[in-house]
């Protein structure tokens, strides 16, 4: 990133998760392309981040500018690294970043999937007051307003979410708000 500090505070927070997982690490934050040498995995969270009133689609031009630079970076400091991408709006900036880096398409990934899903339990769980560790519930598709939270093969504590309507547990309604403030849960948290 180019933000003094921003990425060295981010790899802090990534390292000091190491002893939940008993694994050993070593995470570097940088301003220095020069850094990224030898270099297993990258985490690419450069970009301008989306303020209250945009959308992701707003952050487009400018973050192509910043994948074009990231890209060449990793292409001439570790182009054999496995790169996982968070900038938005994601899924065209995992296309850019491959496009400039390089990287074949087996070694970048975009990071939202798991967000989003996680989202999605949560809402889930917090209007059904359970316990999010009996929610199974999916997203797949892009990370915004193409995503799809998969509510037909979700359930709670293994009761479908089509029976949990059934049975009165939620209403259509509501499950459909679930799915669309989970579809915005990123702007949610923008405009607080």
């Amino acid at each position: 990133d180019i933000a003094l500090g921003i990425p060295q505070g981010k790899a802090l927070d990534l390292l000091q998760t190491c002893p939940i997982e008993g694994v050993d690490f070593k995470v570097r934050g940088t301003n220095n392309y020069k850094d990224l040498e030898h270099s297993d995995v990258v985490i690419v969270t450069a970009g301008v981040p989306r303020k209250p009133g945009m959308s992701r689609d707003d952050l487009l031009g400018i973050n192509i500018k910043v994948m074009q630079a990231v890209g060449e970076g990793i292409k001439h400091n570790c182009p054999d690294a496995f790169v996982i991408c968070i900038t938005n709006p994601l899924d065209i900036m995992v296309n850019m970043l491959q496009k400039f880096s390089g990287v074949p398409d087996n070694k970048i990934v975009g990071m939202a999937g798991v967000l989003d899903s996680a989202r999605f339990k949560t809402f889930l769980a917090d209007e059904l007051n359970v316990s999010v560790q009996q929610v199974q519930a999916y997203v797949m598709g892009g990370h915004g307003d193409t995503m799809v939270p998969l509510t037909k093969m979700s359930n709670v504590a293994g009761v479908s979410l089509e029976q949990l309507v059934k049975e009165g547990k939620i209403s259509q309604e509501r499950l459909d708000s679930i799915v669309a403030r989970t579809r915005n849960g990123g702007g949610e948290i923008v405009t607080l």
